[in-house]
């Protein structure tokens, strides 16, 4: 399944050295310096490392980020920020704006960067292990769970730490409210896929499995309605994906719930809903084209090359052909000129962000260690871009 997820590029950052000469004027500051640079710089590591796994992700997450909270937060809980929240100028690129970097002097600003590129790491994760042979069951949970721990963590940063910025986002940049929704649905969207897959599998009844596949193309229309008002030129590329998932998923819903009109008695009725599904599928073909000649940030993924997709077409085709014989034979009902209306509600499946939370404040901050930080100086900006 690694060619039927869209992913954008990881984030790329200037390297930070949190050599403060002058400042980290004892050995508790010099040790959370050294600290924080090697953290950083694992953390940075394993972005790119393909035997990193969820725990060792978590671990080097966690570590960097509970030292990076003493440059945040006071340390007696109250709502005062941390002398070192300005000292340093953190520099990160964008995931569809290419290496134009943006920069902010601001420790809330790297939490949050840092932040959003473990998330896009736990979505190509999960699209790693999706696109094995032969998935287990235990691999696919992953796969979901990965899914859903990544539109936890774009929640928690669009919420509860973008506001905290001083310095407003540029429109169409990473940390944008659009593209942080578009993140969250699009994660939701995927693991639900798993689910419907699932589902699929089990021979669930097709009423469950036509409702999935409705929630899963409405989470597709509204992540694309996030991204209609950016540039088309670094968009245009990831909407295609969003509006062709759209369509199959609509496809889907609509022949699965032909299958439960059929089982109605309501043969007619099916045959529409099939023929529904039929024209679905098809856009979904021309846009998997289409999105394979549009440019843009990301690897082309070809989502038609898929066995699950060219699975559907060949299930809307045998289930009207089904529906059509059923009706020559026994039913004789009218075809209606409008297609059903889906209105339909999952009770079971659907996709709920998991909750994140940053770690508190290492302990390795105390009253001492703060206080062993002289901000009569500041450091000297590194401006040089580290790829990530």
């Amino acid at each position: 399944m690694t060619h039927w997820f869209h992913r954008n590029p990881l984030k790329a950052t200037a390297p930070v050295a949190f050599n403060y000469y002058g400042v980290a004027a004892g050995p508790p500051a010099s040790k959370i310096c050294s600290d924080l640079r090697s953290s950083r710089a694992r953390l940075l590591e394993l972005f790119t490392d393909l035997s990193c796994n969820p725990e060792m992700m978590k671990n080097a997450a966690d570590s960097y980020f509970s030292l990076l909270q003493g440059f945040i937060n006071s340390l007696d809980e109250s709502t005062q920020e941390s002398k070192l929240r300005y000292i340093q100028n953190f520099k990160w690129t964008d995931t569809l704006q290419g290496q134009v970097p943006s920069a902010q002097q601001d420790a809330v600003f790297e939490l949050i960067s840092m932040g959003f590129n473990v998330a896009l790491w736990y979505t190509k994760y999960a699209s790693r292990l999706a696109g094995k042979e032969n998935i287990t069951e235990d691999e696919a949970k992953e796969v979901h769970r990965s899914l859903k721990i990544a539109a936890g963590i774009f929640k928690h940063l669009k919420e509860s730490h973008i506001p905290k910025l001083i310095t407003p986002v540029e429109k169409g940049r990473d940390l944008e409210a659009r593209l942080l929704e578009a993140y969250v649905v699009q994660c939701q969207a995927e693991a639900q896929e798993v689910t419907i897959a699932r589902a699929i599998e089990l021979k669930h009844a097709p009423g469950l499995i036509a409702a999935l596949a409705y929630e899963t193309a409405n989470f597709y229309q509204k992540a694309d309605h996030a991204l209609s008002s950016l540039e088309p030129a670094y968009s245009a590329k990831w909407r295609k994906y969003l509006h062709l998932k759209m369509c199959f998923y609509t496809a889907y819903a609509y022949c699965y719930h032909g299958q439960t009109l059929l089982a109605s008695d309501k043969c007619g009725e099916a045959i529409r809903s099939l023929q529904e599904a039929e024209k679905f599928y098809a856009k979904a073909e021309v846009l998997c084209k289409e999105y394979g000649e549009t440019k843009g940030p990301g690897p082309t993924v070809r989502p038609s090359g898929h066995l699950f997709f060219r699975k559907l077409g060949n299930l809307v085709t045998n289930t009207l052909e089904k529906c059509q014989r059923e009706n020559g034979f026994i039913y004789f009902q009218k075809i209606p000129t409008e297609a059903p209306q889906l209105e339909l509600k999952a009770n079971y499946g659907l996709v709920e962000p998991v909750p994140f939370e940053f770690p508190p404040t290492s302990a390795q901050w105390t009253p001492e260690t703060l206080a062993s930080f002289d901000l009569t100086k500041r450091p000297k900006d590194d401006s040089l871009l580290q790829g990530i």
